[in-house]
């Protein structure tokens, strides 16, 4: 099995991807839901940072750096660098933001690794569903150095039109020229369904349906 079917049936049994009807923020009815902060075990979150180290080292994506966004980025960025240390032998840095600038002690918004011109960031999140996130995120990392953002990884591309004809993920590389990475898309996770690495043969169909309508 893959590592990307693992993760889909990780992601399954964590009771991250679930199948049902849902609606989801844009108002789009789905008939299936991401929810990452199900997560909530030290056993979940070391294999969690495992996948995406893979998916790093998979793509060959350079990094001094992993970012974590608060408040979800950051166990994944953490989680990640570990994995990254202990699977592959490579210490790479970490850091997150604050929600609120601290004013006392060392001040400042970033914690973990302070970012320096040329430095090479990778952003750790979740998944994209606006590109709302990462628009918040690329001025805090300019406003610190002139860091080179060398690519972001999500656990799973949706593979939607957002406000245009063009996926999140394909916003974020026309606006940015970030290229992002997933673990894993909706077509391989429709994929793990018709060949029962998951249960969900009954969704199929409308699964089907909502990447017709809504898929890019």
């Amino acid at each position: 099995m893959s590592y990307k079917n693992d993760f889909i049936k990780f992601m399954t049994e964590c009771g991250v991807l679930t199948f049902g009807d849902f609606t989801l923020k844009s108002g789009r009815k789905a008939p299936y839901f991401v929810n990452t902060g199900n997560y909530k075990t030290g056993k979940q979150l070391a294999k969690l940072g495992e996948f995406y180290a893979e998916c790093i080292k998979e793509n060959g994506i350079s990094a001094d750096t992993l970012f974590g966004p608060a408040y979800k980025g950051i166990p994944l960025a953490v989680s990640c660098s570990v994995a990254i240390f202990n699977k592959y032998g490579v210490d790479v840095n970490y850091c997150f933001d604050r929600k609120e600038a601290k004013d006392h002690g060392e001040g400042g918004v970033i914690v973990g690794k302070q970012l320096t011109d040329g430095e090479k960031v990778v952003i750790i999140e979740d998944v994209i569903t606006a590109g709302t996130a990462i628009r918040q995120v690329i001025p805090v990392l300019k406003s610190n150095a002139d860091v080179n953002i060398t690519g972001m990884v999500i656990s799973v591309d949706r593979m939607e039109k957002g406000k245009g004809e063009l996926s999140a993920v394909q916003e974020v590389k026309e606006e940015f020229g970030i290229n992002v990475y997933s673990i894993v898309t909706i077509n391989d996770i429709i994929q793990a369904i018709k060949d029962g690495v998951i249960e969900g043969k009954e969704y199929l169909d409308k699964m089907i349906e909502y990447r017709e309508t809504y898929g890019v």
